[in-house]
Parts: C-alpha cells; sequence; structure tokens
C-alpha cells in the first residue's frame, strides 16, 4: 500500500468519517458530527511491559475540541499496523452506533475508552497493579 494511501477505504468507513492525514508512521481520521479525530502513531514501545520484548508499537488516541482548546486522549496502544487499523475502525463504528451528539465529550470518552482492540499491548503500570 503507498505511504499516502490512508490505511481504510473510503468506502468502508462509516457514515462522517474521513481520512485526514496519511504516512508510514501515521494515520489519521476525522469525523464531522461530533468534531473528533482519532490518531495512530507508531512510538517507542518504551511504556509497554518489558516481557513483550518489543521496541515499537502502534498508538491509538483521539482528540476533541472544546471551545478554546483540543483535548487529546489515549484509546491504547496495539502491537501492530494492521491492529491500529483494526482499532481505528472499531473506534469509527462505536462512535457512529453510540453517539448521537457531541454535546458530551464524557460520554465520546466512555464510547472510546470501551472499545476492545486486537493485540492490545499492556503497560508496565498496569500489570505491576494486578
Amino acid at each position: 500500500m503507498p505511504p499516502d494511501q490512508p490505511p481504510i477505504p473510503c468506502e468502508a468507513l462509516p457514515p462522517g468519517w474521513g481520512p485526514l492525514d496519511c504516512c508510514d508512521d501515521r494515520f489519521e481520521y476525522r469525523h464531522s458530527q461530533p468534531p473528533l479525530e482519532l490518531v495512530a502513531d507508531r512510538t517507542a514501545a518504551d511504556r509497554s511491559h518489558p516481557g513483550l520484548g518489543l521496541c515499537r508499537c502502534w498508538e491509538l488516541r483521539y482528540r476533541y475540541f472544546l471551545t478554546d482548546q483540543t483535548i487529546t486522549e489515549v484509546i491504547g496502544r496495539v502491537s501492530t499496523r494492521r491492529a491500529a487499523v483494526k482499532g481505528a475502525l472499531a473506534c469509527m463504528e462505536r462512535v457512529h452506533d453510540t453517539v448521537s451528539t457531541g454535546d458530551n465529550p464524557l460520554e465520546v470518552r466512555d464510547v472510546l475508552e470501551s472499545v476492545p482492540l486486537p493485540d492490545l499491548v499492556p503497560d508496565s503500570l498496569s500489570q505491576s497493579s494486578s
């Protein structure tokens, strides 16, 4: 796949979603209402559990916009680009199916944090606290 081609074809996206940016180590999608962006970045796996032996992973985040600020939250980290694509699409579908308006950022957060991610990379903090 060429690096500037979105990893999810436009015809596979839920209504209201569209590609924003795409390169080898990052892809972004934007939702029109509620105004929301999903970002997947290839990043160092320095916060992952050391027993996994990963040096790189993909971090899924979302951004939403309030009147005068942009809020960015981490959804989770996954081990491969393919898992990041699947996770991003699952997030898009969940937002499309359950969020009616962008008036409540807490609703968006709750929805996105409930999406099960494939190939989730546990961080060292969550492993040591269980």
